[in-house]
């Protein structure tokens, strides 16, 4: 059990028996096959114990992507601890305070926050792992269609049932040429997961974790998780003042159009994810975020060849989910 192997890896690291009582708190976080605990004990300050599965090849990544990042300065967690042969890490506790839990203070005051996590991914964009460090495949064409497929089985087939428009979207050429155009650039390292609930706030700065889909990509890839972010429902104005910000970092700005083409990617991504779990895993914190997903992605395809195509999809949406 995964419990059972946090536990005995945190009883060998803190050289005690099972005499000594230990408290495992469930964290949940995501749906990326780990289990999450933090851990308490009344000989040191509380740590995270996390257990993965090889349901997702990236889960096995955690230890070694945490340990690049540390070497580059990036601010995540500390490995405190491994035993990566049985699956289980412990790390720095970094607490609960994430950027989505500052969602309703005032846009101005989350600002900062902001600045902190764009420094971070500006700096992630340009850290430079050994050759042979071993990276998860870049994002290319076929991953960007891997994430189309998986909008249109587990939102537009499982989801809303609309099989025939799945199937037309499948061989739409539109979608094809869409991660053909996306999949021609992996320079930078990406997040890949760059969302509110991965950004944790510690001493005022931003944090990154479940970082271990770190890949090449397009930088404009992880700017638009954040910026058309659904948890966080940006208005057009915030997300005017998050690309200034930006720009005042990094001192340019995305291209709108290859912006939008990657926030259309990332938003068909998010909603297969969203209706995978809440449709096969029952969990339903994630369905209010579906409307707001489907909204956003209408804003960014408006007036493109992704418009028509995914009108029906956008319209069963809002029906099922006003």
């Amino acid at each position: 059990m995964p419990t059972e192997a946090i536990l005995s890896t945190t009883r060998q690291f803190l050289g005690v028996d099972p005499a000594v009582p230990i408290t495992l708190e469930p964290i949940k976080r995501g749906a990326s096959g780990r289990t999450i605990v933090r851990v308490k004990t009344a000989s040191r300050e509380p740590f995270i114990g996390i257990h993965w599965t090889e349901e997702r090849e990236d889960n096995s990544q955690f230890i070694p992507v945490a340990q690049f990042l540390k070497q580059a300065k990036l601010r995540v967690p500390e490995i405190i601890h491994e035993r990566a042969r049985y699956r289980v890490a412990l790390v720095e506790d970094l607490g609960d305070k994430d950027l989505l839990s500052l969602k309703d203070r005032p846009f101005e005051e989350r600002l900062p926050y902001y600045r902190s996590a764009f420094e971070q991914v500006d700096k992630l964009f340009y850290a430079k792992p050994a050759k042979d460090f071993h990276l998860m495949p870049p994002f290319d064409a076929s991953l960007y269609r891997w994430e189309q497929e998986y909008f249109f089985e587990f939102m537009v087939e499982e989801f809303l049932d609309l099989y025939g428009v799945a199937d037309g979207l499948k061989k739409n050429p539109v979608f094809n040429e869409l991660a053909e155009r996306l999949g021609t650039v992996a320079r930078h390292l990406v997040h890949r997961d760059f969302q509110s609930q991965n950004l944790m706030i510690k001493d005022d700065k931003v944090w990154l974790i479940d970082f271990q889909g770190l890949r090449r990509g397009r930088q404009e890839y992880d700017l638009a998780s954040l910026i058309f972010d659904p948890y966080l429902d940006h208005t057009a104005e915030e997300r005017e003042q998050l690309l200034t910000l930006w720009e005042d970092i990094a001192d340019e700005r995305p291209l709108e159009k290859l912006f939008h083409e990657c926030a259309a990617q990332r938003l068909m991504q998010a909603l297969g994810a969203y209706g995978n779990i809440v449709k096969n895993r029952g969990d339903d914190w994630y369905r209010p975020h579906i409307a707001t997903a489907a909204r956003l992605l209408g804003e960014v395809t408006a007036g493109t060849a992704l418009e028509a195509p995914l009108a029906p999809v956008l319209s069963a949406i809002r029906k099922k989910n006003p």
